[in-house]
């Protein structure tokens, strides 16, 4: 029992002294909230089109199943798509892409990956859409080439906003162009890509 009381007081004379340790060790600091500038942005229906003029008929496309990812505090950035998640107006057209030029059974994406050349600071981000270049890999038909395409970003509201238009040149991606048809298809093919973009920390794209 005496041994009890003396531990009963020897804890109450530590207890002020415990208390005014407490009060003088500074409160934990919450995490701090990531800035739009931290967070990696994705979609899963990003557009992509492109368009082809020719003297006899025009061909446009456009694949609204773009995946893409991009990591803002690096300029990183990836996207794919599937080539048969194109539509064309005209059936036929469709059916030719898939079999005799795109092959897609045989090469079923189209990828990118890249990183912006200069990263424009979140305010002027948030000011409007601003111009940057992206230099990485795109790759078409089973083809890795090296490209540096012009674009925009632009951060509205939770939203980031991704453009660019670029040339593609079948020829370059051993994409066979029938002689019947050759005079058809334009030698470069424009494209057109815009992706808005929601803050997802676990989003990945398909390799």
């Amino acid at each position: 029992m005496k041994y009890v009381l003396l531990v009963l007081l020897g804890l109450a004379a530590a207890a002020p002294a415990a208390r005014a340790q407490a009060a003088a060790t500074p409160a934990a600091t919450a995490p701090a909230v990531p800035t739009a500038m931290q967070l990696r942005y994705a979609t899963a229906s990003g557009l992509t089109t492109f368009y082809s003029t020719a003297p006899i008929e025009d061909i446009e496309a456009l694949n609204p199943r773009v995946a893409a990812i991009f990591e803002l505090v690096s300029g990183e950035l990836a996207f794919s798509m599937l080539m048969r998640d194109f539509q064309f107006k005209n059936s036929l057209m469709q059916e030719h892409f898939n079999e005799n030029y795109a092959e897609s059974e045989k090469y079923p994406r189209a990828r990118f990956t890249g990183q912006l050349v200069t990263m424009p600071d979140e305010a002027t981000l948030r000011s409007g859409p601003q111009p940057v270049y992206v230099q990485g890999l795109l790759t078409i038909h089973g083809v890795k080439r090296k490209v540096r395409v012009p674009g925009t970003l632009q951060l509205r509201d939770n939203e980031l906003v991704v453009t660019s238009k670029f040339s593609v040149a079948p020829a370059d991606y051993k994409i066979k162009i029938p002689a019947l048809v050759r005079n058809n298809i334009a030698k470069s093919i424009e494209v057109s890509v815009i992706l808005t973009c929601q803050p997802n920390a676990a989003a990945t794209v398909s390799r």
